[in-house]
């Protein structure tokens, strides 16, 4: 007999803190809400899941919590089984390591298969730096693209920098990217080398946190005022007049 997706549990899509902030300061209440009421979870990385689940329900029971591991060592064959607990009626929640589950996170894969299943998909409200970043840059935000991380290769970096300079120009679009912390300096010294100066260049660091750090100026303004990004997550966003 054929069940009804009425009698499914939900998937629900949690955003996660940023950074240490103390979790009722960035997100609503309905996340610490839903993350009492919930025992199943798809998580990118179990131990910042543990962590964050115990910060916002200290009083959760954390041997009752069921993980199933979401990311790059996940084998395909094993994600479907993750939505099991969704078809015997009960709830799962999807924790990324920051921010929002599915945005240049792991997730996609697991909401696109609850769809199909017709297990019904809950986003909830919560911080996502790269719009946090799109909404404070003053650059557009009806037109723009994320990239995600850039090569790694000087001069295939350089090539792809030009390129994106050249798409916002020619398409009035900004385009938004972002590097491993550690390589924040290197990539902000060939930003400044490779644009040209009148290219507007936002640079977000440490969103939502006491040290957060966000302002957009010229690449020519930028020659003589670089900040310290040394190890501070960060996103990049720039837009060719």
């Amino acid at each position: 007999m054929e069940k009804n997706p009425d009698t499914y549990g939900k998937l629900y899509l949690i955003p996660s803190l940023l950074g240490d902030n103390e979790p009722l300061g960035v997100l609503p209440l309905t996340v610490k809400q839903t993350v009492e009421q919930l025992s199943h979870f798809i998580v990118e990385n179990e131990r910042t899941a543990r962590r964050f689940i115990k910060k916002i329900t200290p009083r959760k029971s954390q041997p009752s919590l069921v993980l199933f591991p979401l990311n790059k060592y996940t084998e395909a064959a094993a994600i479907p089984e993750y939505l099991a607990p969704c078809l015997e009626g009960i709830s799962v929640g999807v924790l990324s390591e920051a921010g929002c589950p599915a945005i240049a996170d792991p997730g996609s894969d697991i909401v696109a298969l609850a769809h199909a299943r017709g297990i019904r998909v809950v986003p909830l409200v919560g911080p996502s730096s790269i719009f946090l970043a799109l909404m404070a840059s003053g650059l557009n935000g009806q037109n723009f693209a994320f990239n995600g991380y850039l090569p790694i290769e000087t001069s295939e970096r350089k090539k792809v920098l030009k390129t994106l300079e050249k798409r916002s120009g020619e398409f009035g679009q900004s385009q938004f990217f972002m590097e491993t912390p550690y390589r924040n300096e290197k990539l902000l010294a060939e930003l400044v080398r490779t644009l040209r100066k009148e290219t507007l260049l936002c640079i977000a660091a440490d969103l939502t946190l006491e040290s957060e750090y966000i302002q957009t100026r010229t690449v020519g303004d930028w020659a003589n005022h670089l900040p310290d990004l040394n190890k501070r997550p960060a996103i990049f966003g720039i837009q060719s007049k």
